[in-house]
């Protein structure tokens, strides 16, 4: 690549973030609904035909933004699993410290998690490649579980789902294979335990405990712990 063809890259990256970040405080004040390009060129300070030039469509815009937010918040609980890996932490600890690790980004960063994890934005559809850095906080906790079964970590299920598997083969590939008796269905309980997780933040972002819980930390650590009973895991609050 010559120095021209360097310097307009390096722009382009400058230029978008500047938008993103732009973009980002709007989303705070307005929501992802009310996002448009003309709103982050007049909050940038910026022509909307420079907007443009990097986010062709609104669409464009929200994609990058869903996208980062997806990444920042998967890279937080990977930080947070390799630091409890490299302590030699039990699985149930490497749960704690990655659930952790998403609740503190989601807290610090409302807006970004309601774009991902709140309503849908009206005409939005998130293309395809969403869908890996999407992917990163369910591979985290399936990786989690897996190294459990492995490991002996994991205790059978007190109630087994009936019947036939109830996942998609995608979920299974996630995992690596459905496990043997008696864990053929902790790829189901990791789902559960997926959905609890984001639940459980839906609730403290979007203020529905607050006037119920006295302690919002102690009180998402018990959650993690009772939920992960579930999978078969145990979690010491001690």
């Amino acid at each position: 690549m010559d120095d021209f063809s360097t310097t307009a890259a390096d722009e382009k990256n400058s230029s978008s973030a500047a938008i993103k970040a732009t973009a980002r405080q709007l989303l705070v004040e307005l929501g992802a609904g009310g996002l448009s390009l003309e709103a982050v060129a007049a909050g940038g300070g910026l022509a909307v035909a420079d907007v443009e030039s990097v986010f062709p469509h609104r669409d464009d815009l929200l994609t990058a933004l869903l996208t980062d937010a997806y990444n920042e918040s998967g890279a937080a609980m990977e930080q947070a699993d390799r630091a409890a890996k490299d302590s030699e932490a039990p699985a149930g600890a490497r749960l704690l410290a990655v659930a952790r690790a998403l609740r503190q980004w989601s807290v610090g960063n409302p807006a970004e998690f309601a774009l991902i994890y709140g309503s849908p934005v009206p005409g939005y559809h998130a293309p395809q490649d969403t869908v890996p850095p999407a992917s990163r906080t369910p591979a985290v906790l399936a990786d989690i579980v897996r190294s459990a079964l492995e490991s002996g970590e994991l205790a059978p299920p007190r109630r087994v789902v009936p019947g036939p598997p109830l996942i998609r083969p995608e979920a299974a590939a996630m995992f690596g294979s459905v496990p043997p008796e008696p864990f053929t269905d902790v790829i189901e309980r990791g789902i559960v335990l997926w959905s609890n997780l984001i639940g459980l933040l839906v609730f403290e972002v979007f203020s529905r405990t607050h006037d119920s819980v006295r302690d919002q930390s102690e009180f998402f650590d018990f959650a993690i712990a009772v939920t992960a009973e579930n999978v078969g895991l145990e979690i010491s609050l001690d």
